[in-house]
């Protein structure tokens, strides 16, 4: 990686940012085995996860957001449908398109997929004081912000590379 006009880094922050990406990888590999478990494709239960991040949206607002074709996105909320995970619903103030809903957190496989990875963070988070944990979540905040950034710039960057 190219740190010319970077202050070199601690080693501390050089351990920091090593956690941060054994976390991203841990985290990768719990979606992965949770959609195995349900029984879902990965970019399936990925797509479900950020409806329920972010609400209900469009499916081209999804395909944006997942990078994903709007006709895979099609054929992936058509399989989400079926399975009861989402429902498609008339948008009230645009007549021509269609807003996908969530639905699969009221599901009791997910709820009991779920139990013990909320149970075991809420117990890690009862070892912090209300401060710490404040602080922590701040923290998650920006780093999701971050990675959101670089998402888009790597996107970016592959959109530019496949028009040249």
């Amino acid at each position: 990686m190219s740190r010319e006009h970077q202050d070199p880094t601690t080693e501390l922050e050089e351990d920091f940012v090593s956690h941060m990406r054994g976390l991203g990888t841990r985290t990768i590999l719990y979606q992965q085995n949770v959609a195995s478990s349900l029984g879902l494709y990965n970019n399936d239960f990925i797509s479900v996860d950020i409806l329920r991040e972010k609400g209900p949206t469009t499916a081209g607002e999804l395909s944006k957001i997942t990078g994903l074709a709007t006709g895979s996105i099609t054929a992936l909320i058509d399989r989400l449908e079926k399975v009861g995970y989402v429902r498609r619903e008339n948008d009230p103030n645009d007549r021509r398109r269609v807003i996908i809903v969530p639905q699969y957190e009221e599901k009791e496989e997910v709820i009991n997929t779920y139990i013990p990875l909320h149970n075991a963070m809420v117990k890690l988070a009862s070892s912090y004081t209300e401060e710490e944990l404040a602080l922590i979540t701040q923290f998650l905040g920006k780093a999701s912000t971050v990675l959101e950034d670089q998402i888009e710039h790597l996107s970016s960057t592959k959109r530019n590379k496949s028009m040249k």
